[in-house]
């Protein structure tokens, strides 16, 4: 017997990492509209946002400094509880995904004094994963724009990875929120065959016991 179907869809722990990222993307922007309205800088709104990238820092270079927080959204792992799901159908996956935020800092000299790319970076860094924690946990996104898919979405930790290096005027800081996610994943299914006949053959034993003896089986194809 052999799987019936084509598979060729996303699994569940991959429209879920999308979906984070469009989220953070949308709602980045109404915020910037609504700094406007409210007569602030839209710019500290404003986070660049990736899926699974490993060199999103390619933005922070002195000849095109862009100060903007980078976001990316990655899937670290994920496991599946026996207690939670069937062994054919449904099973309940408990991923944990990474949304690693990036600040950055240039050192310059201002009127009052030498700005310190450090603290820069570290700023901007906790700016973007606090505008990142807000959205994915406010009320509006319990089940992350996927009720009947999400089940429950929960931060576990907030760490602050080791710092990267640029160039010798530029640091980066990486504010790391890791989210647990449980959520329902899918397995192709079983396609019944409509039978169209079946023929048994039964034999009579020496005690006269009436036994099987043959089964032909025809389906609708042949």
């Amino acid at each position: 017997m052999a799987i019936s179907v084509l598979i060729d869809k996303q699994d569940s722990f991959e429209i879920v990492r999308d979906k984070i990222a469009q989220i953070l993307v949308a709602e980045t922007v109404l915020q910037k509209a609504k700094a406007v309205l409210a007569n602030k800088n839209s710019s500290l709104w404003a986070l660049n946002v990736y899926i699974e990238r490993s060199d999103a820092i390619e933005q922070y270079s002195s000849q095109s400094f862009d100060i903007t927080p980078i976001v990316n959204v990655s899937y670290e792992s994920g496991e599946f509880p026996q207690s939670k799901g069937d062994t054919g159908e449904q099973q309940t996956h408990e991923a944990t995904f990474n949304i690693d935020c990036y600040g950055a800092g240039m050192s310059e000299d201002t009127q009052s004094g030498q700005l310190c790319a450090d603290e820069q970076a570290a700023k901007n860094a906790q700016r973007a994963l606090r505008l990142v924690r807000n959205i994915i946990m406010s009320s509006e996104y319990r089940y992350l724009g996927l009720r009947g898919t999400v089940g429950r979405r929960w931060p576990l930790s907030i760490k602050s990875l080791a710092p990267a290096d640029m160039e010798a005027s530029i640091r980066i800081v990486v504010m790391r929120l890791q989210l647990r996610v449980s959520f329902i994943e899918n397995s192709p299914q079983y396609t019944p065959v409509t039978l169209l006949e079946t023929n048994v053959n039964f034999k009579r034993q020496e005690n006269g016991q009436i036994v099987m003896a043959a089964d032909y089986i025809y389906d609708v194809e042949n």
